[in-house]
């Protein structure tokens, strides 16, 4: 409903008192002054219902008022962004919305507060809020990515080291029971002495790789020590330790995936989000939203249990290194049998002025560089994802390619 301003009851006030002023000194030119302002009280009524309107994108990218009064004030804010206030005309209006941020994830909602305002009225205040917005990870191109050497299943677009049906030439054998007349390697035949001896060509199965992502996403910390007590608030413009884990891991995922590999989930904050490992576009992007919705649940999980992994899979773990749960789930991952890589995701924290908070930053920073160093002695390779992670990658598999 509209509602009247306090120059609605001040026109006619001051009108009354004008005229009355003018007829008792005889001035016209007063009376005529204080008229107006008494046929614009009762001239400027509100109308019957608000004409006015506020609508916002799906993306809370643009912003459509439609104002049927004199003007339309908005106001626009977002957790971690300074408001906007706007003064618009009457008629409609189109408002681009820009909000740049490092993170992903879901993110807070665009809120609008407008009211309609006429010469003398305005609208009640109302509220218009966008639909939440979940920002997916972007990815980075990578030249080489360690998969599993252990090929599952009987096709697949990586070649094993077992026997089977292939591309790769193996050997030229004596058929047996199993092999197949469509191998037979009739040149070789003709040169045997033995007529009764038919040789065919040997290859090596096809297989596919399988590998797991294990996000720990059971907290989420910055560059600045400030928010990790949540004394502030986290910036936006800066990427988190779980941006960095979202980011990581859809690259990995990514160029797996388009190597033909099956790539699995798990998220270390919640047992229960698990994904199978699979394969191809569809999968791609259930993978990349379920790791946009991995975010720390409650208390950080002192003790954390290894999720089920699929037999001869490579285990990428992403992980701040803040405890020593994730040592611990490395040893017992490995214990399983399985290859285990590590990505740091912790961003470059900046140095503070407070004493107290740069000797508990030295103190984690210690033990953070123990448990690398732990890990270096288990053979368990640790890539930083705020360095050169894609040469890291690519000289871990030429390494283990030459290994081979």
């Amino acid at each position: 409903m509209w509602r009247s301003s306090a120059a609605r009851w001040v026109c006619p006030v001051v009108g009354l008192i004008m005229a009355g002023v003018g007829l008792v000194f005889g001035r016209a030119d007063v009376v005529l002054v204080g008229i107006p302002l008494v046929l614009l009280f009762a001239l400027g009524r509100p109308p019957s219902k608000p004409e006015a309107s506020v609508t916002c994108a799906a993306d809370a990218e643009s912003v459509t008022a439609t104002a049927g009064a004199d003007a339309l004030r908005l106001r626009l804010t977002s957790e971690g962004y300074r408001q906007a206030d706007l003064l618009l005309g009457g008629g409609a209006h189109e408002l681009g919305v820009t909000r740049e941020s490092a993170r992903t994830g879901p993110r807070p909602p665009l809120v609008i507060d407008w009211s309609a305002h006429g010469v003398l009225t305005f609208s009640a205040p109302q509220a218009t809020i966008s639909r939440p917005l979940v920002v997916l990870p972007a990815f980075t191109p990578l030249v080489l990515v360690p998969q599993s050497r252990l090929l599952r299943g009987l096709t697949g677009p990586a070649t094993s080291r077992r026997a089977g049906d292939g591309f790769e030439f193996r050997d030229v054998h004596p058929m047996g029971p199993a092999d197949s007349l469509r191998r037979i390697d009739w040149k070789v035949t003709a040169r045997q002495t033995d007529t009764d001896s038919i040789w065919v060509k040997g290859t090596y199965a096809t297989g596919e790789a399988t590998a797991v992502l294990i996000i720990d996403s059971r907290d989420e910390v910055g560059s600045d020590l400030h928010a990790w007590h949540a004394s502030v608030p986290l910036r936006v413009d800066e990427p988190t330790s779980l941006d960095l884990a979202r980011h990581a891991a859809a690259s990995v995922a990514r160029y797996l995936i388009a190597a033909g590999a099956r790539v699995g989930m798990a998220d270390l904050a919640r047992a229960s989000r698990t994904m199978t490992p699979a394969t191809g576009p569809r999968h791609l992007n259930r993978l990349l939203y379920a790791l946009a919705l991995s975010a720390p649940l409650g208390q950080i999980k002192k003790r954390v249990r290894a999720p089920k992994l699929p037999t001869g899979s490579i285990i990428y773990l992403f992980t701040t290194l803040l405890d020593d749960e994730s040592v611990n789930l490395v040893r017992t991952v490995r214990q399983a049998g399985h290859e285990v890589l590590v990505v740091d995701t912790l961003p470059p924290v900046r140095p503070v002025a407070e004493t107290n908070l740069m000797i508990a930053w030295r103190i984690l920073s210690a033990e953070r560089t123990a448990r690398i160093i732990a890990l270096a002695g288990q053979r368990v390779p640790v890539i930083s994802w705020t360095g050169a992670a894609r040469e890291q990658l690519a000289a871990i598999e030429r390494g283990r390619r030459r290994q081979r």
